[in-house]
């Protein structure tokens, strides 16, 4: 996921529109999404643990709702084409959804959540021309070095 988010965000830096760049990102979900989902199914399989019950029901039903909330407001900034805060939402809402999802999990992913949750309100007080640093820095490289700390000490 980290990967192609870095890649999209350095893509963005080059679009000619706002509306591209949102394109862009909401591509970049969507793929991530599929890739996290992907990841996730492979890990319930691999330690026998069913996504829908027990833990993995706390999981959905505490990342669902910010993940959700995210999305409705995406909707809203877009209608009234509020690129500028898009970024910094983002990156506050998935702060909320890791740090809820995460709650149930070890204790590096409740951080992971406050660090994208403190990313995103810097991001909000920046200048659009920094949106793709931000986007970079949250959901490529901290996505990725998040990622390696939990793979390395808690196997994945």
């Amino acid at each position: 996921m980290g990967i192609s988010a870095l890649f999209t965000s350095f893509l963005t830096t080059r679009l000619p529109s706002k509306r591209l760049w949102f394109a862009a990102w909401i591509g970049e979900a969507i793929v991530a999404f599929a890739i996290g989902l992907f990841t996730l199914v492979q890990k319930a399989k691999a330690v026998q643990s069913p996504l829908l019950y027990g833990p993995g029901r706390k999981f959905w039903l505490s990342l669902l709702p910010p993940m959700f909330a995210g999305a409705i407001l995406t909707l809203f900034l877009y209608q009234f084409s509020f690129y500028d805060i898009m970024p910094g939402m983002w990156l506050i809402m998935y702060g909320v959804a890791v740090m809820t999802g995460g709650a149930f999990s070890v204790n590096v992913v409740p951080i992971m959540g406050v660090s994208f949750m403190a990313l995103g309100t810097a991001a909000l007080f920046s200048p659009w021309e920094w949106s793709n640093v931000y986007m970079g820095i949250g959901f490529g490289a901290m996505q990725i070095a998040f990622g390696a700390v939990i793979a390395r000490r808690y196997g994945g």
